[in-house]
């Protein structure tokens, strides 16, 4: 059979049932699982036959979801972990160690810029941050002898940033390191970020690919393109023997799959941050209507940010699907409409403004959440990147007095009418 179409791949991809098997994919809720003899078990911990022994590892609930995901970036291998922060992490901390240098950019998720600015330096790992809007020439320069990776996001969240995939996996790749992307705002519905050149595609399945606000959790796809033993230099954990696990090396033994069995022989192994099997269930739930749900998010997030760009209370709008927006043609490039449904907008009067009109909101909902089927909004700067200074924040295009809406399935007019009462409220 051809290539089967993306919305037969959220329906079907990762698992197919045998004859009087279940239809849907099974919950497999057991931490062990049993062998005949040592010999059996003792293949998989020395990687020499594949199976389950311990959740904390692997289960096969988890792996039909992965191997759907998989399908849907086209990727080689995949994995979930228990959260998109978790995702970020393992997809760095694969191929960093104390020593080891990374180039992001610096309009990210507040929480992943934390988790690399401070957590991970304290590891030992540096980094340097550079605007998605660099020059090329700005770029090549950020990198050192120690550059491991590079990383950005499709679309930044909340600032809506739309990173140029191919200006970043150039540079990367001319340096013989992976660029990482985190896909979780556009999906791979929106946006494949590998066919442009990413080697490595992260993401928050909590948001869009559940997209009901009942499941944490985080996926890593490898592309399987990236010429690990090229540059055996440069990761060593992937191109040399690796003691714990009988002297294996990874990239010889393991091909394409490398990548994703190292991060779940050694680090999933070490950090157990897996995903439950049952919330990789509810997570295929909402894989399987992802082609359906994303067209309506992406339309009502249309229709919000056309209403708001031509209020007069509100300073600026961020809507990579408008003409009138910086990142509207590489939007167009990349995935050639929004992306999404997150709208962030400005409005006159800063923070106390933005305040007084999530306050007076009765359809949208505060919440430190994106991307479900309910529209929900908070102020960044007094949550999810409250860490940040007001120097970061600027840098990250995150103004203190910045809203961000993830518009829902609802009725657009409900929400624009929603939005116009609350915005009555402002001076």
């Amino acid at each position: 059979m051809s290539e089967r179409g993306l919305g037969t791949k959220c329906v079907q991809a990762g698992y197919t049932p045998g004859n009087g098997e279940p239809r849907q994919i099974p919950v497999i809720q057991s931490t062990t699982f049993k062998y005949n003899t040592s010999e059996d078990m003792g293949k998989l911990f020395d990687l020499e036959a594949s199976g389950y022994f311990y959740t904390r590892l692997q289960n096969p609930t988890n792996d039909h979801v992965a191997a759907k995901i998989t399908e849907l970036e086209g990727g080689a291998a995949g994995m979930l972990t228990s959260s998109g922060q978790a995702a970020n992490f393992f997809a760095l901390f694969n191929i960093c160690e104390c020593g080891s240098h990374i180039v992001s950019s610096s309009s990210i998720y507040g929480g992943t810029f934390n988790l690399i600015d401070v957590t991970m330096r304290k590891m030992g790992i540096d980094v340097t941050f550079v605007s998605p809007d660099c020059t090329e020439e700005e770029l090549n320069a950020a990198f050192k002898d120690n550059t491991r990776a590079v990383f950005g996001e499709t679309i930044a969240n909340p600032a809506l940033t739309v990173l140029d995939i191919e200006k970043f996996a150039r540079a990367a790749h001319a340096h013989g390191v992976p660029l990482i992307v985190d896909n979780t705002f556009p999906t791979p519905v929106g946006c494949r970020p590998i066919e442009w050149g990413a080697d490595i595609v992260t993401h928050s399945t909590t948001k869009y690919m559940d997209g009901h606000g009942v499941a944490v959790g985080g996926a890593i796809v490898d592309s399987g393109n990236f010429d690990w033993m090229a540059h055996k230099d440069k990761f060593p954990g992937l191109t040399t023997p690796d003691e714990s696990y009988h002297g294996i090396t990874y990239a010889e033994k393991f091909g394409k799959g490398a990548f994703i069995t190292k991060a779940t022989a050694q680090l999933m192994r070490d950090f157990g941050s897996i995903q439950s099997p049952q919330n990789a269930f509810y997570l295929n739930l909402g894989l399987e209507s992802l082609h359906v749900r994303m067209p309506r998010h992406v339309e009502n997030g249309q229709a919000v940010a056309e209403f708001l760009e031509k209020h007069p209370k509100v300073k600026k709008v961020n809507y990579p699907g408008l003409k009138s927006d910086p990142y509207y043609e590489t939007a167009q490039k990349y995935m050639g409409h929004g992306g999404c449904g997150v709208v962030s907008f400005e409005l006159e009067g800063g923070r106390a403004a933005a305040e007084l009109f999530m306050k007076n909101l009765k359809l949208a909902a505060i919440e430190t959440h994106v991307a479900d089927a309910r529209t929900c909004c908070l102020n960044p700067a007094s949550s999810t990147h409250r860490q940040m200074s007001d120097e970061q924040l600027a840098a990250a295009g995150i103004p203190a007095g910045l809203v961000r809406m993830s518009c829902g399935l609802e009725d657009s007019a409900d929400l624009i009418a929603d939005i116009s009462q609350a915005l009555d409220f402002l001076k």
